[in-house]
């Protein structure tokens, strides 16, 4: 729910800054690091010492991200089923999968404007829904899981239509008249 929350009043235009990252930190703190590429090197050895180069860094990162997202879907998979098999498959599949889908995602967000609203309702949804689960079982029923979908389903198809609906509003508002 708190990543709902930092989603929403996040500003889009915020970029990331690599070097404040906390893994970008203790690489550069625990390991020396040149500053310049060097073709598809990991690893350079400058003035008699080991250094790790920038793609190096890179791939630490790429990877940490890939563990943090892995470890993230464990309670998700949780809130939906406890049965092991599920789980242990829906986690391998998240770490072979996540990353492609966040870069499908970064791309329809900047097609679709209110997708990131979208996707922070359906992060609260779900936090809500991990919190409640047992009382929304108790008083929706035994299949609530598959109204939880439905609801899910939704959120995206609103978020989805609301910005093709804005776009062409401000399309034809641009389209000068004769």
């Amino acid at each position: 729910m708190y990543t709902a929350l930092k989603m929403l009043w996040s500003k889009s235009d915020e970029a990331a800054d690599p070097d404040e990252a906390i893994v970008m930190r203790v690489v550069r703190r625990v390991f020396p690091v040149c500053m310049d590429y060097r073709e598809s090197h990991f690893l350079v050895r400058e003035a008699g010492r080991w250094m790790l180069t920038p793609l190096a860094v890179a791939l630490v990162l790429v990877e940490t991200t890939d563990l943090i997202f892995a470890v993230d879907s464990i309670p998700a998979i949780f809130a939906i089923t406890t049965d092991p098999f599920i789980v242990f498959t829906s986690n391998v599949f998240a770490i072979l999968g996540l990353r492609s889908l966040y870069f499908a995602l970064a791309g329809a967000i900047t097609k679709f404007r209110y997708l990131k609203v979208s996707l922070a309702a359906i992060l609260g949804l779900v936090g809500v829904k991990m919190l409640a689960a047992e009382w929304l079982n108790d008083v929706v029923g035994p299949n609530f899981n598959f109204y939880l979908l439905g609801i899910v389903a939704l959120i995206l198809g609103v978020g989805v239509l609301a910005s093709i609906v804005v776009s062409r509003r401000e399309e034809r508002a641009a389209v000068p008249t004769k």
